[in-house]
């Protein structure tokens, strides 16, 4: 009958067997990336087509760069991305619930019970759990208790080693840069420079561009700088079409090139006549305007980033000019100081006391780019927490506490209902489970024991126990400084039971075209099965 509706190479899976596909592949996908999770997680090497390598535990990254082509897998994928917009952590951790929620909804449907009580089940949990976190939460007084989220962040990843140093700055990054209860972190500007240390990696009060002067004969130094930011060439415009030119005299190609001559002295004389001591460009410098703006003091700098171009315009109160024309003095920004810093062979342009305070960098120092990615991954995650606090001052105790907590509510929960829903409500709590025997087995520690005496703690009233694996044992994580802001745990279960519900309610999945081969290794699957 299908074929009779549908092209010859359409692909359907219908009902139980569409729902088995599904959750088999969210569970490999949950599978691969929970050995990264926690500060004794492993790391995932990932090489593309092109033979770059990334060394990563980041579980955003790791999911955006596999290539993964069934659907269902890529519905996981997408709550990851949404966990790091959102919130900038605690994307392994959604998508892990997110693949725990079917693999448990799995059982039930094994008891022919139907996908939408389970679905009713999981929502009634989801909600449950929604309300009970505040209730588990702390506020944030200090300064010490926001280094120590940043530091819970960047744990296990490659800057650990360095963490209460760029934990320091991250806090400091996001007090200058926060207003009204929010944070805007793209007044953060991150910029990478190979050599020295990780703990070299510093915080700049302005923006750090990677590029150094278009001539040796400009100014190293402009003090009290007026910048033009320019995204048009600064150079003679090459025909669009196809075009000859015929000279037929000395005195004509003199004349030709007197006159290219003019025409980038004229461009020359706009800046001069602006006010302007500094011109960025995003496109390119003639030399022979290079020579001209020298002569004249000017310090410019060419090829620089759209973005960079409009970090610029925020922080030092310029225009962007698309046109040499339009610039005149009240389209120009103002910088106190715009200065060449050389280390080693390369320069770069560190552009300082702008007008815009809250515009600042952060430098990050490292031995290889591998190492450097890495931290800038970590500092992203740290930032991404904080930025969370700002607007929502509240965390929970780490180390898998919340979760252990949430469990036992929801179990006390599901026996208040009545029905089948009942049994999806106690495989919701079983769910968050996950998270600590996780944590533990990533350790090396055995899951079960760490379970137990962790169940053992909270039902002796002990709802801040978690696993500290600095130390291998149960202990109070809030008072240890192991926390997490409450809208990472909030977005993670709302995520992760939103897109579990989604695909229990899928019964039918139809694939148009021959499928390609399928570059998830889903052949594990067997394993589970």
């Amino acid at each position: 009958m299908t074929n009779q509706i549908s092209p010859d190479n359409t692909e359907r899976t219908v009902g139980r067997d569409a729902q088995r596909n599904n959750i088999l592949a969210a569970r490999v996908l949950a599978e691969t990336v929970k050995t990264t999770l926690g500060p004794r997680g492993m790391d995932k090497m990932l090489v593309d087509n092109a033979g770059n390598i990334i060394v990563t535990n980041d579980g955003v990254t790791i999911l955006s760069e596999m290539a993964i082509e069934h659907p269902a897998a890529k519905m996981l994928v997408e709550i990851a991305k949404t966990q790091e917009e959102e919130v900038g952590d605690g994307t392994t951790t959604a998508v892990m619930l997110a693949g725990k929620l079917l693999e448990n909804a799995e059982k039930l449907l094994d008891q022919k019970i139907h996908p939408t009580i389970i679905t009713r089940g999981y929502r009634l949990a989801a909600e449950k759990a929604l309300q009970i976190l505040p209730t588990l939460s702390a506020e944030v007084s200090s300064d010490e208790e926001l280094s120590k989220i940043a530091q819970t962040a960047m744990t296990g990843k490659g800057a650990e080693h360095a963490k209460e140093k760029l934990s320091e700055l991250i806090v400091q990054a996001v007090k200058i840069v926060a207003t009204n209860g929010k944070v805007d972190l793209d007044d953060i500007k991150i910029e990478k420079r190979k050599g020295k240390s990780i703990s070299d990696t510093k915080l700049i009060e302005g923006i750090v561009i990677d590029k150094e002067r278009v001539s040796q004969e400009m100014p190293t130094k402009v003090i009290n700088a007026k910048v033009a930011l320019l995204d048009c060439a600064f150079e003679i415009k090459t025909p669009e079409r196809e075009t000859r030119i015929s000279i037929s005299s000395p005195e004509q190609l003199q004349s030709f090139m007197n006159q290219e001559e003019e025409i980038l002295q004229a461009m020359v004389k706009r800046v001069v006549d602006s006010g302007a001591k500094v011109v960025v460009c995003q496109k390119g410098i003639d030399d022979v305007a290079q020579f001209y703006l020298a002569q004249k003091g000017i310090y410019a700098i060419r090829r620089v980033s759209r973005t960079d171009l409009q970090k610029l315009a925020k922080a030092t109160g310029g225009k962007i000019i698309s046109n040499l024309k339009e610039l005149s003095e009240k389209e120009l920004g103002f910088a106190a100081v715009v200065e060449e810093i050389k280390e080693g062979e390369e320069g770069m342009t560190y552009i300082t006391g702008c007008k815009n305070p809250k515009a600042i960098s952060i430098i990050i120092r490292g031995g290889t780019e591998h190492v450097i990615d890495e931290v800038e991954r970590a500092i992203k995650d740290g930032l991404g927490d904080l930025a969370s606090i700002v607007k929502d001052p509240k965390v929970v105790a780490g180390g898998g506490a919340v979760e252990i907590e949430l469990s036992r509510k929801i179990k006390e929960f599901s026996q208040t209902l009545r029905g089948r829903e009942q049994l999806a409500v106690e495989q919701f709590a079983l769910a968050l489970e996950f998270i600590p025997t996780t944590l533990a087995e990533n350790a090396g520690l055995d899951p079960l024991d760490v379970l137990t005496e962790l169940k053992v703690s909270h039902e002796g009233g002990n709802r801040n126990h978690g696993l500290n694996l600095f130390s291998g044992k149960v202990e109070d994580t809030m008072a240890r400084g192991i926390i997490e802001p409450i809208k990472v745990k909030n977005q993670a279960i709302s995520s992760s039971s939103e897109v579990a519900i989604m695909i229990l309610r899928i019964d039918d999945v139809i694939a148009a075209g021959k499928p390609k081969e399928k570059r998830l290794n889903l052949s594990q699957m067997a394993d589970y099965e």
